[in-house]
């Protein structure tokens, strides 16, 4: 064999290490963020907190931005594989029901276990997006991520002639895009402290009625 040719070996015991000091980093830096904010949580802290060398968090996370964005993008789709929320087959099969209705109950309930693993970090972007650039674009990425999910949604009822009477598929989307926020989510899951069945409960029967036709 060549000399020139190169074999990438690929140990699966150091990769399975990584992804255990990855997760173990997520976990330590999601508190920290939630529990003091963006701006005031720093790499020492989190490093402290995951039980790492500082040199081992900065290998992995050059800059906080970094740590924040892969946080709260596993903790947004539930793992490491680089596909979107808009890829991910619950969403994508939410959005292929043929009822309606269906389409909704599943819509929603793809959305409620997302903001209970990654509302409270959603809303840390939201909160210090103000203060710090990074943390803008990465707020402002979410927003427009959402929002497509949100109309390729309505898109597919408006082809199938579900939506109510006069809704456009646009005005559907925006509606879905602020009953289903973040900030909605927050106010009701921890401010008023509304069970996590209740408030889906409630996203599904409010998306129902403002988005579809009454059935005959």
């Amino acid at each position: 064999m060549s000399d020139s040719v190169k074999r990438h070996y690929r140990s699966p015991r150091r990769e399975a290490a990584a992804a255990a000091t990855r997760a173990r980093i997520r976990h330590a830096a999601a508190g920290l963020f939630v529990e003091r904010g963006y701006i005031a949580t720093t790499m020492k802290e989190v490093a402290a907190a995951a039980g790492v060398g500082e040199r081992t968090l900065y290998d992995a996370f050059p800059t906080k931005a970094a740590l924040f964005g892969h946080t709260l993008g596993v903790a947004t789709v539930g793992d490491e594989e680089p596909v979107r929320v808009a890829d991910r087959p619950d969403i994508i099969a939410a959005r292929e029901a043929p009822d309606p209705t269906v389409a909704v109950r599943q819509f929603v309930a793809y959305v409620v276990p997302l903001f209970e693993r990654a509302g409270d970090l959603i809303m840390v972007s939201v909160e210090a997006a103000g203060a710090d650039p990074d943390m803008r674009a990465i707020a402002d990425a979410g927003a427009a991520a959402t929002l497509e999910v949100c109309s390729a949604f309505t898109a597919r009822l408006h082809e199938r002639g579900v939506l109510r009477d006069g809704l456009d598929a646009a005005t559907a989307a925006d509606i879905v895009y602020a009953l289903s926020a973040p900030h909605l989510y927050q106010l009701l899951r921890r401010h008023r402290r509304w069970s996590r069945q209740r408030y889906q409960s409630w996203l599904e029967t409010s998306l129902s009625q403002q988005l579809l036709r009454p059935l005959r």
